[in-house]
Formats: C-alpha cells, sequence, structure tokens
C-alpha cells in the first residue's frame, strides 16, 4: 500500500480529518504505517482518544478500500494529494488542507489565479443574470471560476465561465459520482471537460448539513477571494464568505434592491467591510498583478521594446473604434457592430491590458 492509498482509506474512516492525520504523521512518519499501526500505539498520540484509535486500528474489517479504489478507476477520476504538484496551492496552505481531493477533469497551474462565486439557490432573474455575466467576464480574462456545483447562482457562474470559454471548477458537497441537483448533470459534464470537479468526499457520500459547509471551506480556500452574487440572511454563502475572511482572502459582495430579501445577506456583508461589486473591474483591481503592466519580456533583440499585444477578434474591433479623444460606449458599440455585452467584455480586457482607460461617464480613450 503507497501513501495515496492509505489517505483514501484515512479519508474513508469516519471522524479521523486532517488535524487527526495530520497530528499521526508527526509520529509514524508516513500514512501507511498510521493504518499498521496497533491501538496502543495510537493511543500514545497527542489528540487520539479511545474511539478513533479503535476505528484506525480496526479499519480493515470495516472500510473496503479495494471497492473504493475500484470505484474511482471505473469513474474516470483520480486522488490527488497534498504532495502532488496539482494540489491547490491556496489550499495546501490552510491549517486543515483536505487529507484528499477525488478529482474528474484537469488542475492547472493557472487555477491559483481563482475566485469563488456563490450564492442562494432561491434567486431571481437578477441574481442569476449578474452571476453570468461576472464568470464570463472574469473567465474570458483568464480567471478560474470557482463554485459549488448547486442550483440557482453557482450554476448560473459555471455557465458563464463556459459561455466564455474559460476555466471553471466545481467543489461538490457529495461524492463525485452524484449528481446534486439531478437537472445538472449535463453542467458537470461540461465542467469535467473543461475544468475540474473536485471534492473531498468518497463515492456514494449524500450531502448533508455537515458535508455542504465542509464544501464551502474548499471553495473559500483554493480562491483569492469570494463574490457572493445574491444572498439572504440564513444562505450558505455567507459560511463561505465568513471561510474567506477567516483565511484573509478578499470578501466581495453584489448589492441589490434595498427591499429584497434576497440580497440582504449580501448588503450585511458590505456593512461589515465587504467590497462592494458591480462589475468584473471591481474585482479585478484588487489582483492587479494578475495583470501588471510589465508583465511581458522584452522583444528579442531590442531591449526594452515590448513585442505587441495579442488582440482577439473583438479586442481589435473595439479597439479600432477608440482613438486619444473621449468616445462614448454607445458610439464604441456602433462603429464595432458587436453586441453590448461583447463591448463591455472587450472593454473590460482592453483595460486590464492597459490598452485603453475608461472615464467618468462611461467615456473611453486609448492609452498613449
Amino acid at each position: 500500500m503507497d501513501a495515496r492509498e492509505a489517505l483514501v482509506a484515512l479519508n474513508l474512516i469516519p471522524n479521523v480529518g486532517p488535524v487527526r492525520v495530520r497530528q499521526l504523521l508527526e509520529v509514524f512518519g508516513e500514512a501507511p504505517a498510521i493504518l499498521r499501526a496497533s491501538r496502543s500505539q495510537l493511543l500514545h498520540v497527542r489528540g487520539i482518544g479511545e474511539d478513533t484509535a479503535q476505528a484506525i486500528a480496526s479499519w480493515e474489517t470495516t472500510i473496503d478500500l479495494g471497492a473504493e479504489l475500484k470505484r474511482i478507476e471505473e469513474f474516470g477520476c483520480r486522488i490527488v494529494i497534498q504532495s502532488d504538484p496539482e494540489y491547490p496551492e491556496l489550499l495546501r496552505q490552510l491549517y486543515d488542507p483536505p487529507l484528499v481531493l477525488y478529482v474528474k477533469g484537469t488542475l492547472l497551474p493557472g487555477d491559483k489565479n481563482s475566485v469563488a462565486m456563490v450564492g442562494s439557490r432561491l434567486t431571481t432573474h437578477y441574481g442569476i443574470e449578474t452571476a453570468r455575466k461576472l464568470a464570463y467576464q472574469l473567465a474570458y480574462l483568464g480567471v478560474t471560476v470557482v463554485s459549488g456545483g448547486a442550483r440557482g447562482i453557482d450554476s448560473a457562474a459555471h455557465q458563464g465561465a463556459l459561455a466564455a470559454k474559460g476555466r471553471t471548477l466545481a467543489v461538490l458537497g457529495t461524492g463525485i459520482n452524484l449528481v446534486t441537483p439531478p437537472e445538472n448533470a449535463r453542467l458537470f459534464e461540461q465542467i469535467a471537460a473543461s475544468g475540474a470537479l473536485i471534492t473531498q468526499f468518497p463515492f456514494n457520500r449524500p450531502g448533508d448539513k455537515q458535508s455542504f459547509p465542509i464544501r464551502n471551506r474548499i471553495v473559500a480556500g483554493m480562491t483569492l477571494g469570494t463574490v457572493v452574487v445574491e444572498a439572504n440572511l440564513t444562505s450558505g454563502a455567507l459560511i463561505t464568505a465568513n471561510f474567506a475572511a477567516e483565511y484573509n482572502r478578499q470578501v466581495f459582495a453584489v448589492p441589490g434592491r434595498i427591499d429584497s430579501p434576497r440580497s440582504k445577506g449580501c448588503h450585511d456583508l458590505i456593512k461589515k467591510g465587504a467590497k462592494l461589486c458591480e462589475s468584473a473591474e471591481d474585482i479585478l483591481t484588487e489582483f492587479e498583478y494578475l495583470f501588471p503592466p510589465s508583465n511581458r519580456p522584452s522583444a528579442p533583440g531590442a531591449p526594452g521594446m515590448l513585442p505587441a499585444i495579442e488582440l482577439s477578434p473583438n479586442e481589435q474591433a473595439v479597439y479600432d473604434t477608440l482613438n486619444s479623444e473621449e468616445v462614448p460606449i454607445d458610439d464604441i458599440i456602433r462603429k464595432s457592430g458587436l453586441p453590448p455585452s461583447v463591448v463591455s467584455v472587450a472593454l473590460l480586457s482592453l483595460e486590464m491590458k492597459r490598452l485603453v482607460r475608461q472615464l467618468p461617464g462611461k467615456l473611453f480613450v486609448r492609452n498613449t
């Protein structure tokens, strides 16, 4: 048995979490040695009581590790542990990171530049459209959008990122083989194809009042900041925001109507110091190091000269409508012939690339 298999087994044992395993590793050195230890040896470890020692010592009589490993192989997912390079770096920095992650899809180095987007399952049209728009803009600019795969704001965030052909990760509060809600089966397939499904829970583990807060901890822990789009005062999204604040990550909240119960949670976050979020730009200005002005190497043979920035066709069409004089956004839309939503995303991207400046009154000029 190798360390990966041993950690899968330890993860299957009830009430043996990351903190206890870390204490055990300090004594036994490696995960397989923990499973080989006797009950009396385990009891000598700080923080290990009678029930935990008995559960670990008798694990082979209660845990079918072989069946779990077979399910992992047949489902087409894999186990990622903390020593793997693809284990999310921000998550690894927590006091109690998950022992294992079940992953279907790909985790890429660029996913370190990720933002969580969460909110209520019971939403308004405003909340859904706002989540889709923000996620689209972030994903279009290369930021990975992380959410929980739930009904409502979570699903809208994933859909927006996919529409932008960007990266999105869904952290589940169930076993990776369970689709919750059932109508998200197709969405989960799309996420796995262009990002990843992630969970710390073993196969067939249903969601409950314990698993979803644990899921929210991972969402907040693996991202640079958390955006709450729409949430009432009892929404689980506020748990994610609280975890983000605890981990010293930025918290953003999208305002809503003052008489809408669905936005009360967001307004409460803003009162407590969350950054008010009206656009993707409000998020990205907190992480300007993602788009530093000198993030391009000098051109070969031309010291001090930077190569031309590559623009997408939409960005080029919008850029061509601008000059050194102020241009209203309505004129940009008319001259470019592009839909307003496409123009807005292109302008945001050009701002992030330091090619365009926005002036008061939705006026734009080229940077000179």
